[in-house]
């Protein structure tokens, strides 16, 4: 899909370019206006274009919310040191246990758990990718997650690529305390105090820009007294 769209954004930059040169030698010859003729196929390609663009972004919105459903119940275990030997399913279990005091969910809840991200590195523990058996585990593990505070480990969502780039722009926009991912969608607070619900690019930037923050002026310091100044 994504090749796909790299084709139609270059096909469609080549037309508006040679529309662009056309009209400028038009413009630049004995011809006063440019014929109906082309206006007429100009309009019809250009809506051509829009309507293609159109069905691209819903064919591809609809497939990455099917795959987002894909992951409903998988969840990614950040900063849990790694071993060359472990079994990560243990390893996962005895985190849910110990730091987030959920002793009933077992290894047994766990259907799919391993490293993810290439090579291990002693400096840098890899994430584990944890798949429960049901979503209700999956959900107990997520709103528990606070209760890591101050650990070093943290717990996200397997968010889409596109929804991740999504959630990343919008925390370079909005600030990271400003938004949040539940269940796969992205949740921003906007600058209208109002929690928006995201999943495309195109939603982020229907957002618009974030209030600026009014610059605080410099207390200004008290004058000190003169010696010698005249007591009233």
């Amino acid at each position: 899909m994504e090749s796909l769209r790299g084709t139609f954004a270059e096909m469609s930059a080549k037309f508006h370019d040679r529309m662009a040169r056309f009209e400028a030698e038009q413009q630049n010859s004995a011809s006063l206006s440019l014929p109906p003729e082309y206006l007429a196929f100009k309009r019809f390609t250009l809506e051509s274009l829009r309507c293609i663009q159109q069905q691209m972004d819903s064919f591809t919105d609809e497939l990455d919310s099917v795959e987002m459903r894909s992951r409903r119940k998988i969840l990614l275990i950040h900063g849990v040191p790694e071993n060359a030997s472990e079994d990560t399913a243990s390893v996962v279990a005895n985190v849910i246990h110990q730091k987030l005091s959920l002793p009933t969910i077992t290894a047994l809840d766990i259907r799919r758990c391993h490293r993810v991200g290439g090579r291990a590195h002693k400096s840098k523990p890899r994430p584990i990718l944890v798949k429960m058996k049901d979503a209700d585990i999956r959900d107990k593990v997520w709103y528990s997650k606070t209760k890591l505070k101050g650990s070093g480990i943290t717990v996200s969502e397997f968010l889409t690529k596109i929804r991740h780039q999504v959630f990343m722009a919008a925390r370079d926009k909005f600030g990271a305390a400003n938004c949040w991912t539940k269940r796969g969608d992205i949740y921003v607070l906007g600058s209208d105090g109002v929690r928006h619900r995201i999943v495309s690019h195109s939603q982020l930037r229907a957002l618009g820009e974030p209030a600026a923050v009014p610059e605080r002026s410099a207390p200004v310091a008290p004058k000190k007294k003169t010696r010698g100044a005249a007591k009233k």
